[in-house]
């Protein structure tokens, strides 16, 4: 398995390797060990699944707070997303920064977006299957989120406003100022 610490480094994109042959093809897509020794040691409880039936669907950017903050490991079965995880923990060195991966049935790469993160992605295919491992259930009183083109992030995200298809919900979400203390920094 291919691991890559991106550029906030508790931000992990992994690879299982995947074999081939005139059949097609076998992968070990997660291994408790495998993501153990990668730095991912949080058990996983919940697996989503959505499917984005345009380009250009925005997801995110989400998150749960406490007791019910998740992690998730992201991966991609059908088409391509440009993933984004955001540092939302107050006190981190890099509180506020971004981080972003292409993740594509292709290059078969899953990103981890560890708890006390911000969490979004732009599908760059139509019908775009995109699976996740969490870390914690799901828990509406506790979900919150950012608005996608939050100026004060400046994520340079491959889509256009005027391209970008988003939930009601995404279309109103507050500023990335609101999210001050919603995850304290741990060393």
């Amino acid at each position: 398995m291919k691991v890559e610490r991106l550029a906030i480094p508790d931000v992990i994109l992994v690879t299982p390797p995947r074999f081939s042959d005139n059949r097609g093809f076998f992968s070990e897509t997660y291994n408790a060990t495998r993501m153990h020794d990668a730095g991912i040691e949080l058990p996983f409880v919940q697996d989503n699944q959505s499917l984005s039936r345009q380009k250009g669907v925005v997801r995110g950017l989400h998150c749960q707070l406490a007791p019910y903050e998740q992690g998730k490991l992201v991966r991609v079965t059908q088409g391509a997303i440009w993933d984004v995880a955001v540092d939302a923990r107050t006190g981190s060195p890099t509180y506020g920064k971004w981080v972003a991966a292409e993740l594509s049935a292709e290059n078969w790469s899953q990103l981890w977006v560890p708890p006390g993160f911000l969490h979004g992605f732009v599908t760059l295919e139509e019908d775009t299957v995109v699976q996740y491992k969490c870390t914690s259930l799901y828990d509406k009183a506790s979900e919150r989120a950012v608005i996608w083109n939050c100026p004060e992030l400046k994520i340079d995200w491959p889509v256009s406003e005027a391209d970008a298809v988003l939930s009601d919900k995404d279309l109103i979400a507050p500023h990335f100022s609101e999210a001050k203390g919603w995850f304290p920094y741990e060393k």
